[in-house]
């Protein structure tokens, strides 16, 4: 049985509602002074968002390069290094050598490559003894044909002379013939007389032609020495010349042979050998990465960036941009400014950004967006913290804040409005 209060209901609410202490009623700020500081609120949020203005910006990774650029060494082919002829810091010529790298193969019978420039060798000496002895033949029989080219030369000028000299015989006793057949008519000789000499002019005459006839077999003669002269010689350089050429064919196949089995890996521009990447007795295939050369003279540092095309509009050459290095935190030495130098026209392709190491690429490797590359002139190269000297070095990481279109604070706060505007709009007339 629920027992009953000794009180009522009414007197216990009443007793609750019972003032405990006198109640004072301030007076309220003049309405006035409420309007005036709310339009001067409302005055300066106004002008706040009308003059005030913000920059909206990108956060971005970038790249340092150098220009030009460090150059890397691959191995031409697969092989062992054999020597090493270079070390980290030297300064190294264009064509100096770094590397020697051997690409010999060894079967049952020995060196392949060395066998094959044993051979080789062999048959060049061959073939140059071959070439002197056809030098020497050369130059004795052309000695020879020469000598007797002279000696039938001078006998066929005497045998002229005694040709002449009995043709003016012949003519002379020709005469004298004539002479003697006037002197028969008159009687001064009888016919004996003229007999004999008809028979000395015939001697003469068949003297004549026989001289003839032995001048004209030595100018024959002399015509044949000039022409085997001519065509002996001509045969010997031709086998000279196929010789040489033999020479030179075996002396290509000594360089190639000798390729085949030891390639020399120079430098190929000027600089200080920044890596080495690998050593004596290694290994390597062809591709394999083996030093870096850094130049050192006309160097110019660039931060690279990859700039979607959203942003393209709103920057400039001559922009200025913050930097921000990995290797050089932030929050101890702070951001540092660059200059934007090269802006390109025409977006990257996927094979010049797979030359770097920023991800711009989905997981199926395809763009996310078009990119196009921006150059920034750096103005500070060098670092300093508690006396230790530090340097950009190629390839270092980098975030860059570029900034791109400056708006009032009250468009920006329209951007909704202006989008829905877009979307309602009608066609656009272009007149």
């Amino acid at each position: 049985m629920n027992r009953k209060g000794i009180f009522r209901k009414e007197a216990l609410e009443n007793k609750k509602q019972q003032w405990e202490g006198k109640a004072l009623l301030l007076a309220g700020a003049s309405p006035w002074l409420i309007s005036l500081i709310s339009l001067a609120f409302i005055i300066f949020i106004c002008g706040f968002l009308y003059f005030c203005d913000y920059s909206r910006r990108i956060d971005v990774s970038g790249e340092v390069i150098t220009l030009p650029h460090s150059v890397n060494i691959y191995a031409p082919q697969q092989g062992y290094i054999t020597k090493t002829y270079v070390k980290v810091g030297d300064e190294i010529k264009k064509g100096e050598p770094i590397y020697a790298i051997d690409l010999s193969h060894t079967t049952s019978s020995g060196n392949v490559s060395a066998e094959t420039k044993i051979a080789l060798e062999k048959q060049v000496i061959n073939l140059e003894a071959i070439t002197q002895h056809l030098k020497q033949n050369r130059h004795v029989t052309a000695k020879n044909l020469r000598s007797q080219l002279r000696k039938y030369t001078e006998s066929n000028k005497e045998t002229r002379k005694l040709v002449e000299s009995s043709r003016q015989g012949v003519e002379s006793m020709r005469k004298g013939l004539k002479n003697y057949e006037e002197y028969l008519t008159r009687g001064l000789i009888n016919k004996d007389q003229l007999t004999n000499q008809r028979s000395l002019f015939y001697q003469q005459q068949s003297s004549y032609q026989n001289l003839n006839s032995q001048a004209i077999q030595e100018e024959l003669q002399v015509a044949k020495i000039e022409s085997d002269l001519l065509t002996q010689i001509a045969e010997i350089d031709n086998q000279i010349s196929q010789n040489e050429y033999q020479l030179n064919d075996l002396r290509r196949r000594m360089i190639e042979s000798d390729a085949g089995e030891t390639v020399i890996v120079s430098a190929k521009s000027d600089g200080v050998v920044e890596s080495l990447s690998v050593t004596s007795g290694q290994m390597v295939s062809s591709g394999h990465s083996l030093a870096q050369i850094l130049p050192v003279k006309d160097i110019k540092y660039y931060l690279l960036l990859w700039l979607p095309s959203s942003s393209l509009p709103y920057i400039k050459t001559g922009d200025a941009i913050n930097i921000r290095y990995d290797a050089f935190p932030s929050e101890k030495f702070g951001q540092f400014p660059g200059t934007i130098d090269l802006i390109s026209k025409l977006p990257a392709s996927k094979q010049e950004l797979g030359q770097y190491s920023m991800a711009l690429t989905d997981p199926r490797g395809e763009l996310t967006d078009n990119y196009y590359k921006v150059l920034v002139s750096i103005n500070r190269t060098d670092f300093s913290d508690k006396g230790k000297m530090m340097y950009l070095s190629h390839g270092l990481k980098a975030r860059a804040i570029v900034f791109l279109e400056k708006r009032p604070l009250y468009q920006w706060m329209f951007t909704p409005f202006y989008n829905i505007k877009d979307s309602v709009t009608g066609p656009v007339d272009e007149k």
